[in-house]
């Protein structure tokens, strides 16, 4: 197997395990699936409706990579420019009501460097169509 193939395999498979992460964490606070809602303390809906938003377009993103295509590093950035908005909105928010803990922060910088390293990864790799 040619390294570029791996290479694509190995962050392809990284941003789906991520990407159903997000999907099942955030779709099970709002939904209030297995009494993870009541576990998770104070939680602001819109930004695990944004999360939950997220992990769709990783998903498209991961299959649009492993079939070469030059978008996928497109999706990545509008999804860390909604991230960056929706933290910004959070922590405006946060400042005036205190009702959010500095872990939602915390964790959505993570996901905002996250999603700008692999759109930096796919940025870097080539597009040309992999052999088989």
């Amino acid at each position: 197997m040619k390294k570029n193939k791996k290479f694509k395999y190995v962050v392809a498979t990284i941003l789906v395990i991520f990407a159903l992460t997000t999907i099942f964490m955030s779709s099970s606070v709002l939904f209030d699936w297995f009494g993870i809602r009541a576990k998770q303390g104070s939680y602001a809906p819109f930004i695990l409706k944004t999360n939950l938003t997220a992990g769709f377009f990783y998903l498209l993103a991961a299959f649009g990579y492993l079939k070469s295509q030059k978008w996928p590093f497109w999706i990545m950035l509008s999804v860390a420019l909604l991230l960056f908005y929706s933290t910004a909105l959070l922590y405006l928010h946060s400042q005036t009501v205190k009702l959010y803990e500095n872990r939602i922060l915390v964790n959505m910088i993570f996901r905002i460097l996250f999603t700008i390293i692999i759109a930096g990864l796919m940025y870097k790799s080539p597009n040309k169509k992999l052999d088989s």
